[in-house]
């Protein structure tokens, strides 16, 4: 027997051993002692899966059958006490990860893990499933799953337009993003929510829409002039989360893009941080009111229209770009970001992917998409907010961007 072969023996057994230890701390809930299987059977279950594999298909099959036939019996013995199928099944794929273990055993060993900590995990799995999480959620949560595992794949990966524009694949995967940006922040918000105070429920508020979320600080403002400060931090958390944003859009789009603005985003991102960090002493009598669990985590008319006004954007810049040229289209991506500042951003990688814009184009355009969508978000704030709000939150917005402008200047 070679060296090779007892390394995949001991991960085998290792595999048992790991599953078996916490098999074996169930006992303690059982009403008796009796169990199907303990630490030192789940371990000679793994090896003897290893052991299986190295004697070939016949040895395989029948020590298969044989795992499989104890874990029928135990269940038969121990389902009066115990009538769940966690134990018997545990043992299976002890088994299973065992003959795994002969050709992948990097693979079986992780895979260990992963079924301990499920295994390990009991008590807080049941009560996320049964109190926490509610239908509405479970609705949702299962719709997302079926855009990514099901939907997305099956999307064709190809421009449908002479224009290069309308590809389904990306359409798909854009969609995809903003439902699981928006489930990530009705989550956290579920979390945190007035615990942590506004201005961190407003870093997670940004990811569904930073432009409401200035609006909504600032309505808070005019009803209560005491949190100010807290507002303030929390509008500047919730553009930070929005420009965030552009990490995960343009690694969909074009990742060279994402590598000649990040200087720009950095610089803006820590600006708005700043800011933030600024405000959290001051929020801790402000409160934020988080969602309640029969909220929607997404709406997938607004994921889908925001695809499509993306998709829009893109098309007029690119034709804008074929009639009057590289400049014209950078003037309306800027123009789109006073509405849509994303959308206006997706459209300036698909024209640098395509070489229709070169690399300075693209780094002075997001600099002027920003300014377009501080200048709007500012004007929002003083209507929303009145004008301590609006100044301050001017200022750090006009701040942000001429930070990223700087860093774009000095990048050369």
């Amino acid at each position: 027997m070679e060296w090779s072969d007892l390394q995949h023996l001991a991960v085998a057994l290792g595999v048992g051993l790991l599953i078996g230890v916490e098999r074996e701390r169930r006992r303690l809930e059982l009403p008796s002692d009796r169990m199907l299987a303990g630490v030192r059977s789940f371990a000679l279950a793994g090896l003897l899966g290893g052991i299986c594999a190295q004697l070939g298909d016949g040895m395989l099959i029948t020590g298969g059958l044989a795992v499989v036939a104890l874990a029928t019996v135990g269940y038969w013995r121990t389902s009066g006490e115990d009538p769940g199928l966690t134990t018997e099944l545990a043992l299976v794929l002890v088994f299973a990860l065992g003959v795994l273990s002969l050709p992948h055993p990097g693979l079986a060993g992780g895979l260990a893990v992963i079924v301990t900590l499920l295994l390990a995990a009991k008590q807080r799995i049941h009560r996320f499933s049964r109190e926490l999480i509610s239908e509405q959620e479970m609705q949702d949560g299962l719709l997302l799953l079926a855009a990514v595992l099901v939907v997305l794949p099956l999307l064709p990966d190809r421009a449908l337009d002479p224009l290069g524009v309308i590809n389904p694949a990306r359409v798909g995967l854009l969609v995809v993003l903003v439902m699981g940006i928006s489930a990530l922040g009705h989550v956290t918000l579920r979390l945190v929510g007035v615990r942590r105070g506004m201005a961190i429920a407003g870093f997670f508020a940004g990811y569904v829409s930073s432009t409401a979320a200035v609006a909504g600080f600032g309505d808070r403002v005019r009803e209560d002039a005491s949190v100010l400060r807290p507002a303030v931090a929390a509008a500047m958390l919730a553009n930070l989360a929005s420009l965030s944003l552009f990490l995960p859009l343009y690694l969909a789009v074009s990742l060279p893009a994402l590598s000649l603005i990040a200087p720009a985003m950095a610089a803006g991102g820590l600006i708005l941080l700043l800011g933030g960090l600024a405000g959290l002493r001051g929020g801790d009598g402000a409160e934020v009111e988080a969602p309640t669990e029969k909220r929607r985590m997404f709406q997938f008319s607004h994921a889908l229209a925001l695809a499509a006004l993306i998709t829009a954007v893109v098309a007029v810049s690119t034709l804008l770009h074929h009639w009057l040229g590289a400049e014209a289209a950078v003037l309306a991506a800027v123009g789109a970001a006073l509405a849509e500042l994303h959308a206006a951003g997706a459209s300036l990688a698909q024209m640098h992917a395509g070489q229709a814009l070169n690399d300075a184009s693209l780094r002075w355009g997001f600099v002027g998409m920003l300014f377009a969508s501080a200048a709007a978000k500012s004007a929002l704030a003083w209507i929303s907010g009145g004008r301590a709000y609006g100044l301050r939150v001017t200022v750090g917005l006009q701040a942000m961007a001429l930070s990223a402008a700087l860093a774009t200047w000095l990048r050369g």
